[in-house]
């Protein structure tokens, strides 16, 4: 029977690895740019986007079919992705980018730049954070660069949600939409899995409105990370608490 049972198990894993499988479905469904639609479509005021991890600009292209007057600000700490970020900020003149790490404090940080579309910044230098690059606080940014709110506040960080969160408290608290990639495993001992993510923005007034790309890895299916979608309390949205 456990032979069988495992026989089992390893054909759903090569079907979900190939793609061929209902949880990979359920990511293309449960997309980024459909709970936008639903959230714009709800009403949503939004001075600028701010896409911290914001990679080669995909994100932001992606967003800006919903939010197209807004203003948009990308930052990201990788060097490897300036020529796209460029191209991006040509193309679209609302658009702005800064190659620097968000977190907690100016200065400095260590980053893991073996992944172009991953990477991870620490406060220290650690065996994977070797390489030292910029990092800056969204509330200096946002001052310094005179940026209008309201806001929405995306996070792909990896790992480095909360130091980012300590830096843009003021932000914060001008923000409508937060967008966070979260995870169900402990990436580091300083990362957050998603409950504690919940509890640290339900302190700063925000509740979990929708979610979007749940990922499941493929060595045993088990749920890896999501995209959660913060609005504040106050929102109309939830003036409501009926089905229908």
């Amino acid at each position: 029977m456990f032979r069988n049972l495992k026989n089992r198990f390893n054909q759903i894993r090569e079907r979900y690895r190939h793609g061929n499988n209902p949880e990979w479905g359920v990511f293309h469904l449960a997309s980024t740019d459909r709970a936008l639609g639903r959230i714009v479509a709800r009403g949503l005021r939004i001075g600028t986007v701010v896409d911290v991890g914001a990679s080669n600009g995909s994100w932001s292209a992606a967003c800006m079919r919903h939010l197209p007057d807004s203003e948009y600000l990308l930052l990201e700490a990788q060097r490897c992705h300036e020529n796209k970020l460029v191209e991006f900020c040509k193309k679209h003149p609302n658009s702005k980018y800064i190659l620097a790490a968000a977190g907690n404090e100016d200065g400095q940080c260590f980053f893991d730049d073996g992944d172009p579309f991953g990477g991870l910044a620490a406060n220290e230098s650690t065996a994977g954070c070797k390489t030292e690059l910029p990092m800056v606080r969204l509330d200096t940014v946002m001052g310094r660069e005179n940026l209008k709110g309201p806001y929405l506040l995306k996070l792909d960080t990896h790992g480095f949600e909360l130091q980012i969160i300590h830096g843009s408290e003021e932000m914060l608290r001008q923000t409508e939409l937060a967008i966070i990639e979260a995870y169900i495993f402990r990436l580091n001992d300083k990362a957050m899995l998603s409950h504690e993510l919940c509890a640290e923005m339900d302190k700063r007034g925000f509740q979990l409105i929708d979610f979007s790309e749940p990922m499941w890895r493929s060595k045993d299916m088990a749920l890896w990370q999501w995209d959660l979608f913060f609005v504040k309390k106050t929102n109309p949205v939830f003036q409501s608490n009926s089905y229908a």
